[in-house]
């Protein structure tokens, strides 16, 4: 496993100032990607992992505030860097596929014109060049006819389409790292299964590191090489995927496997229920004293409900923020 890190955050904290109060929409997150490696980041609706993704682009908009962390991209602290600066980073070295293509492409532009935009913006190419590259982009990422279809508009294409649109203008400028905010919601199962397949060998063609933002244990399951799980704005455990599966510490993650559903489960006789992990997450304003887990957690003690677990060292690749796990933990 290589040591190099394309990515490393440390401490991020972005918060929300509402009316009602402050929301800790990330409170404390560290994760780490290695060079050419995919973290895969698990967890519920609410958890923390697209503002995780939106802090590390600095995209965070009013009332959200990036108040504490660093975040070193290849080397670089680049909360450290003004916004111009920024602006040049976006792109060119980190780039982001959105949830939804259609409310992140320019329904009035062709998507060769906004392909075209960021050669023009980070790579300095004519307009004739940059619509000549942004049909190179369409052709590797497999969409038919990329010459004339540089002339569309994104609602002329299928979901699947512009989604792999996206990934185009995403890999424009062979960016280190790219963050994939749940790119397969809302595409039909073979839509999906080819749009995993399509970053799986950008990935090895142009050796990026890769950040994939998801819910859905099976993506989790092809894609990646490391895991860390949020919930509450927090990272709960962090696992290589061979031990996610074999070997899952936190009672969260626990309960998000026990919750797949079993090829040939008898689900209509009752013998063998959807498991369910029960409650809902905790109000983000509100956070109790100890666990945020606690609640829905079935091995609550009272010290869960009274102290805030740290995050447990159980190996060199995995760690989990459990009072259970104590006294597995080992020194650093």
């Amino acid at each position: 496993m290589s040591t190099e890190l394309a990515l490393e955050v440390s401490g991020l904290k972005t918060h929300f100032m509402t009316p009602e109060g402050r929301v800790r929409a990330v409170d404390g997150v560290d994760m780490k990607i290695g060079k050419g490696r995919t973290l895969g980041v698990l967890g519920e609706s609410g958890s923390g992992k697209s503002v995780t993704a939106l802090s590390v682009m600095q995209l965070i908009e009013s009332p959200g505030k990036i108040v504490e962390g660093r975040i070193i991209l290849d080397g670089r602290d680049i909360l450290a860097i003004s916004e111009e600066e920024m602006r040049e980073v976006r792109g060119k070295d980190i780039s982001m596929i959105f949830q939804e293509p259609m409310t992140s492409l320019n329904p009035v532009y062709t998507l060769g014109d906004q392909i075209a935009e960021v050669f023009m913006v980070h790579r300095g190419f004519s307009r004739a060049a940059a619509l000549d590259g942004a049909a190179n982009m369409l052709e590797q990422v497999g969409i038919p006819s990329p010459k004339a279809r540089i002339h569309e508009y994104p609602h002329q294409f299928s979901g699947g389409m512009r989604q792999r649109a996206m990934i185009a203008m995403a890999i424009a400028c062979e960016a280190k790292l790219m963050i994939a905010d749940e790119p397969t919601t809302a595409l039909d199962v073979t839509i999906q299964a080819q749009i995993i397949d399509l970053l799986l060998n950008l990935q090895d063609d142009l050796g990026m590191s890769m950040m994939l933002i998801t819910h859905d244990l099976g993506v989790i399951a092809e894609t990646s090489d490391d895991v860390v799980v949020m919930y509450a704005g927090q990272v709960v455990e962090h696992v290589q995927i061979n031990q996610l599966f074999e070997n899952p510490a936190h009672p969260y993650t626990q309960g998000l496997l026990a919750s797949i559903p079993r090829l040939g489960a008898k689900f209509s006789t009752g013998k063998q229920p959807l498991k369910e992990i029960p409650g809902i997450v905790p109000n983000l304003i509100r956070l109790p004293p100890g666990c945020p887990f606690a609640d829905r957690c079935n091995h609550v003690m009272a010290r869960c409900r009274e102290e805030r677990p740290p995050l447990f060292k159980l190996s060199d690749t995995h760690g989990a923020r459990c009072w259970l796990q104590e006294s597995e933990a080992i020194s650093d």
